[in-house]
């Protein structure tokens, strides 16, 4: 046992222990308690959400009076905003390498019927085309399902069985298709194009147009639209579904199309695979702001071109901050 002035010299010492932990704003924790690990730092201490910073990719078309592409601009020839701040274009070359993920979306309901045998005839030319070894092409058929004919892939064998097997049906499920191309695209890496064929209609999508929009936008797709008219006056024309669809193509940097026979479908795409080859590819990292809109708009402008005025450029109006999920 030990004697009283050691009991007393071990009381003196805590307290004194205890006197100085006060004194400097920490008490002591006895040995068998684990040190609490230290706090993390929190990631918006000062409550402002900045977006993160990731190259930005600008796949831009630029066509002369005659509508036909313009292939010999160079970087210093494009001026790049975003929110109508001018950007450093980090990244510039001449797309024709680069390889393409193709969606091919067409649509299968009773109302195509009639001309659903030359649209596909025409789609199979446009794959022989286009697709090379590098590249890769996916077909959907949509009516009132979504259905996947082709994965992607460049064999042209394989493109050709799968649109043997597409089927007709009922409704037509448009936005919903679109939706899910993009979501098929974003996975993808290089450039997107998706390639609607379609009267316009939509009758049955749980998608809306704005929802199909974003996932476009989000995916990096350029949409093209060929809206078939086989009568121009016809009084079933859903003049409201093709405008959406024009608008889409627009929003998107692609562009539509009218065909009401097979030489106009063969032209529309014979335009598309000739645009493909001469595509620009502007990228850049967005200067950091706060986060105001999840929504960021790009504008391209051309500089140093003696004939600029009669150029004409196409490209995504902007881009999401976030996914589509």
């Amino acid at each position: 046992m030990n004697s009283p002035p050691v009991k007393i010299f071990f009381l003196a010492l805590l307290a004194a222990t205890v006197c100085h932990a006060q004194s400097s704003g920490t008490v002591p924790k006895p040995p068998w308690v684990k040190p609490a690990p230290p706090k993390a730092a929190s990631a918006q201490d000062d409550s402002t959400f900045k977006v993160d910073v990731k190259l930005v990719n600008v796949f831009v078309t630029v066509t002369d009076e005659r509508g036909a592409p313009v292939a010999n601009l160079t970087k210093d020839n494009f001026q790049l905003l975003e929110d109508d701040h001018p950007q450093k274009i980090s990244v510039f070359s001449k797309e024709s390498e680069l390889p393409l993920s193709i969606v091919l979306a067409i649509d299968t309901s009773l109302s195509t019927r009639k001309d659903l045998t030359l649209e596909l005839n025409s789609a199979r030319r446009f794959a022989r085309a286009i697709v090379r070894p590098v590249d890769a092409l996916s077909i959907y058929g949509f009516n009132e399902v979504v259905d996947q004919a082709v994965p992607f892939t460049s064999d042209l064998r394989a493109i050709d069985r799968g649109v043997e097997h597409l089927q007709l049906g009922a409704a037509t499920a448009l936005y919903d298709a679109i939706y899910v191309a993009g979501e098929a695209l974003e996975a993808r890496q290089g450039r997107k194009v998706m390639v609607v064929i379609t009267d316009g209609g939509d009758t049955v999508s749980k998608t809306d147009y704005q929802e199909a929009l974003r996932a476009s936008q989000i995916s990096e797709a350029v949409v093209y639209s060929i809206i078939v008219v086989p009568i121009e006056a016809s009084a079933g024309r859903d003049t409201g579904g093709e405008h959406a669809l024009i608008q889409l193509s627009s929003d998107t940097g692609g562009k539509y199309f009218y065909a009401t026979n097979m030489s106009q479908l063969d032209e529309a795409f014979r335009t598309i695979s000739d645009e493909l080859r001469t595509q620009y590819l502007l990228a850049y990292y967005p200067i950091q702001r706060l986060a105001d809109s999840d929504f960021r708009r790009i504008e391209v402008k051309l500089n140093g071109v003696a004939s600029a005025s009669d150029y004409k450029t196409r490209h995504r109006t902007g881009y999401y901050t976030s996914k589509i999920h």
